[in-house]
């Protein structure tokens, strides 16, 4: 069997096709491509089309590779973002991106509508401007002509699904994210959105994980030249796939998904939310087999990637390995920012962004591109510590050390000094955690895997884990409590 993962991310996409022999999982990427938001009449954008070109060119590529032929796919993306379909079933313009403004604001505006505590005791979900709940109101504040002519909402893992099978639903893990999903009975919570003055008659059915196989559309299998290949709603958001990829030997682990986003937290039996939560603005994620992602969203590696797109405009264009280089020579603990100072958000001049927000809390501004980078890697390595602390106090656990997947997990230097500020070790891998859930999902579905347990015990023997453990270095307590000061958000 070949499964076929699709994976947009923040910073691209990509086709990794996966073997399952029984025991080991083997996977191979068959197509990458960018995944660049596009800016029209200053709104940011998916480019949606361009990216539906891309996977069926994935699907063509796989099923062409000489091998066994492609049986099932799965789709996954980041969560928040949605498309809106007429009465047609066709799509009504490219959907904005989460970093697009026409949020800015609006998550006050709404909390004057329904109070903060009540949407938090109702979906149980972070507040970030940037939910699907902030986007919703924008569109409909703004009079949006596309809302007015809209008949099904759909979230962008069930929106390429849709283009490649016709169906529409809404998988449960990503439908989770908009914070209009009711913990009461994990529905849609239609009164909250009643509320708000905001429509319900656009919501799809909502369809478990691993569930709703469909085969290809005819006109699209005929397209690409593919015979019966079925797509599987699997954890449609990228979080809940890479979750699935963790090598945890047990239920009680906490987890980094280190990328563009850092997504620090465990899984829980039952949804934490009280005063703590809501104060630390975690959030309660549907999660697989009944459980909960409760987890803390940190803005990232975002920042690193933002700031090398300044310096690349200005001339400076030099590679990762570089400037990670010069920044472990440098001095440490010099500067801090709190990655999630909303400031950080949205695209632009990311390191005149950093040394101001260090000169307004009356810290050095980091001078030149390796000052700015160590700055960046010291603050996440003290943010997770930050929130892994408040998620043990959280769950009522302790861990051990903390399982970090992802991209992210590659960055050596800040696997190490993750490693020293929480003062205990790092397990870094799998990499590719959000391939890797998908196709294990995908396995699931088809009967190849019992559960997400036997899905670990593949990632166990089948992916390279690499442990970084603390060395004691000094000054991580103290910079920690100078960054505590700091860290508002």
């Amino acid at each position: 069997m070949v499964a076929l993962a699709v994976d947009l991310g923040a910073s691209g996409g990509r086709v990794v096709a996966g073997g399952f022999d029984g025991a080991l999982l083997s996977v191979n990427e068959v197509r990458r491509f960018p995944n660049d938001p596009v800016r029209v009449h200053g709104r940011l954008h998916w480019d949606v089309l361009r990216l539906f070109h891309e996977v069926k060119q994935g699907i063509r590529a796989a099923d062409r590779g000489g091998g066994d032929r492609v049986e099932t796919v799965g789709i996954d993306t980041w969560g928040l973002d949605f498309g809106l379909l007429d009465r047609h079933g066709e799509l009504l313009g490219n959907p904005y991106h989460y970093r697009d403004r026409q949020t800015d604001g609006v998550m006050e505006e709404v909390v004057r509508i329904v109070p903060r505590a009540e949407i938090y005791a109702r979906t149980g979900i972070q507040f970030m401007q940037i939910n699907s709940l902030y986007q919703l109101f924008a569109l409909a504040r703004a009079g949006s002509t596309a809302l007015e002519a809209a008949r099904t909402l759909l979230m962008m893992p069930d929106l390429f699904r849709s283009f490649l099978t016709g169906e529409r639903c809404c998988e449960y893990t990503d439908a989770t994210t908009t914070q209009f999903v009711a913990l009461a009975d994990g529905d849609w919570d239609r009164d909250l959105l009643a509320r708000l003055g905001l429509p319900v008659d656009l919501l799809p059915p909502m369809v478990p994980p691993f569930g709703c196989p469909a085969p290809l559309a005819a006109g699209v299998a005929e397209e690409i030249g593919v015979g019966a290949v079925k797509v599987v709603a699997v954890a449609g958001h990228d979080t809940a796939s890479a979750v699935l990829a963790v090598p945890a030997t047990g239920p009680d682990f906490a987890y980094l998904s280190c990328g563009t986003w850092s997504l620090c937290g465990t899984e829980v039996d039952r949804p934490v939310v009280d005063e703590r939560s809501l104060g630390w603005n975690f959030t309660n994620e549907g999660g697989l087999e009944g459980r909960y992602r409760l987890l803390r969203n940190i803005m990232g590696l975002w920042l690193v990637e933002e700031c090398r797109r300044t310096w690349s405009r200005d001339g400076f264009a030099v590679p990762y390995e570089g400037l990670a280089a010069a920044a472990e020579e440098l001095p440490p603990f010099v500067s801090f920012v709190d990655p999630d100072n909303p400031r950080f958000l949205h695209p632009g001049d990311m390191p005149g962004r950093i040394a101001a927000f260090c000169t307004e809390t009356g810290q050095p501004a980091p001078e030149g591109p390796g000052q700015t980078l160590r700055c960046i890697l010291e603050s996440l390595a003290l943010k997770y510590r930050l929130v892994l602390e408040r998620t043990e106090r959280l769950a009522g656990k302790q861990f051990p050390g903390l399982h970090v997947v992802g991209g992210g997990s590659r960055n050596a230097l800040l696997m190490r000094m993750t490693a020293e500020a929480i003062g205990r070790p790092v397990w870094a891998g799998p990499s590719e955690a959000t391939a890797v859930g998908n196709l294990l999902g995908q396995l699931i579905a088809g009967g190849r895997i019992g559960g997400v347990r036997q899905a670990r015990e593949v990632v166990r023997v089948s992916m390279p884990v690499e442990t970084f453990e603390p060395t004691g270095a000094a000054g991580w307590d103290e910079a920690f409590e100078r960054f505590s000061e700091i860290a508002r958000y």
